[in-house]
Parts: structure tokens; sequence; C-alpha cells
């Protein structure tokens, strides 16, 4: 027994104490939402350790600040952020993890939005009486499917400024990726199609981006002002212009009041859809398609 004993002694003596190689190696990357996430995961493949600060199913324009996001950043290699000021609460995170490797302007700062094209870009004043209004424009590009290539283009050069010894591997991944997001593109072309012009109202304005892509209609949103509960003025006028242009869908998110617009889909004789603004579970490349995957399907049925 004393021989036993020794030999195990000998052996954990002997073990490594400390992560693999393998796992060490590992870029350790945060991105500010699940979606970005995903897309950072589809680049960096086992490469990178990628981590979300916005759960699924929280709002991110207005996440809670606390001291375990810090945490997650503080170690961190990389930082993937949406950008637009929808994640600008993630400048306060950021500084309270003390990450000098992250900070704006650093190489491992990411900023997903650039090379995108902004829509419902603001003209003239904007002040915060109208409401949570973005001036640089509506920040939700993420979920427009066919904007993946230009966002993890901008993830490919932002990990290769961190890691330029694994560029072509970060460029072979997100050719792999979007070999697979080609056809699933026509695919929901395609399953979208027949529903195309089909007019919709939005609980708040996250969708345009989606919309714009495969033809739907947004005649309206139940906010009146983004962010800012509807007054009933308001909610009557959509319902009366809801009822006179045929909308057949209310489009609500996981945080929405859904018990407003189950009333306002049921007085406008519409339907109540919830579609995923943001990745609840999963990861990388198959979260990401099969995210949208369920949102064209979600909104084909309640578009017919």
């Amino acid at each position: 027994m004393h021989s036993i004993a020794t030999l195990l002694i000998v052996l954990l003596l002997l073990a490594p104490s400390g992560p693999s190689p393998e796992a060490a190696a590992k870029l350790r990357v945060v991105a500010t939402i699940p979606d970005l996430k995903a897309l950072t995961e589809a680049v960096g493949g086992d490469l990178v350790e990628a981590d979300s600060l916005a759960r699924g199913t929280q709002n991110p324009h207005d996440l809670e600040i606390r001291p375990s996001l810090m945490v997650k950043l503080r170690r961190a290699d990389a930082l993937v952020v949406n950008g637009l000021e929808l994640d600008a609460w993630s400048d306060v995170v950021v500084q309270g993890s003390n990450n000098g490797r992250i900070i704006p302007g650093a190489a491992g700062y990411i900023d997903a939005s650039r090379g995108i094209q902004p829509l419902d870009v603001p003209t003239g004043r904007v002040d915060r009486s109208m409401g949570d209004v973005h001036p640089l424009g509506n920040p939700h590009y993420t979920l427009d499917p066919a904007l993946a290539p230009a966002i993890t283009a901008t993830i490919v050069e932002g990990l290769a400024r961190v890691a330029p010894e694994h560029r072509r591997a970060f460029e072979r991944n997100r050719e792999a990726f979007l070999g697979r997001l080609e056809p699933a593109l026509a695919r929901w072309s395609q399953a979208l199609a027949p529903v195309r012009g089909a007019k919709a109202v939005a609980y708040h304005n996250d969708w345009i981006y989606l919309f714009r892509r495969f033809g739907i209609i947004q005649v309206g949103t139940i906010e009146e002002r983004p962010g800012i509960p509807p007054g009933p003025a308001h909610l009557a006028r959509l319902i009366q212009r809801m009822k006179e242009e045929g909308v057949k869908a209310v489009v609500i998110e996981p945080w929405s009041d859904r018990e407003l617009a189950a009333r306002v889909a049921r007085e406008a004789g519409a339907r109540v859809v919830m579609l995923n603004t943001k990745l609840a579970q999963g990861s990388g490349a198959d979260a990401y398609l099969a995210s949208t995957e369920a949102n064209v399907a979600a909104l084909s049925q309640a578009l017919r």
C-alpha cells in the first residue's frame, strides 16, 4: 500500500498543473452580443475561446453593468463590439476591466460595424427627448445574414492584428462559413419569396435590415419613440393603420411587452411572432445559421 501511495504522489507531481499548451494558446475573445460571439467562433474556430457580455434574452441597448462583466474582460485578448452605439455601455465595462489590450484604438478592439452602411441615419438635431435614437444609424445590422460576409471580414482583420501567425487559418474558417451561408441565403430568399411585399409592425425598430433583405415592409412600431412605452393615441393610430394596410404580423423581441403586443395584434387582426434578435443558445456558425433559419420560418408562417 505504501508503494502505491508513493507512486500516486509521484504521478501527481509530474502531472501538468496548468492548462494544456493547446488551451493556453487559444485567443480569449469577448463579444458584446451573442451573435457576434457566434460569428467570432465561426472565424476563430479552435484557435479562440469566445464569450459574450450580453445573453440572448437580454436587451442589448441597456445592459446592467456588473463587476462580473469586467472580470470577463480582464484577461481578454480581443473585444468585438457591435458599434453604432448599440453597446455604448461596454465602454464602462472596458474601463473597469483595466485591460489596455481592448481599449478603443488598441489592436484587440474590433468594431464589427466597420464597412457597414447603416440604415435610418437621422438628419438634423438628435436629443434624448426623441427616445433611444442612434445618431450613427440603426445598429441592428447583424440581423441581416447577407451582411455576415462583411462582418466576418472585419473580425478576420481584428483577430489577425492580435495573432498574425493565424491569419490564414482565420481566412480559411471564414471561407468555410461563407460556403455554408451562401446556399442558406438562397434557401431563405426562396422561403420568403411568397410573402415578399407583405406588411409587418415591429415592437422596437430592430428588424429593418432583415425586412429590407427579404422584401418585407415595416409600416410602424409599437413604440412611438425608441425605448419609450407608447401612449393610447399612438396605439389607436397604429391599429387603424394596420387595419387599413392589411398588416399581418407584429414582430416582437424576447424582452417586449407581450401582453401589449398581443392586444395590438388582436385589435388589428394580425399575429404576434417572436424572432431571435440575439442568439439564445449554441455557438459558432451552427448557432448563427440556426437562428436565422428559425426567424425565416417564423416570418414565413406569420405573413402567409
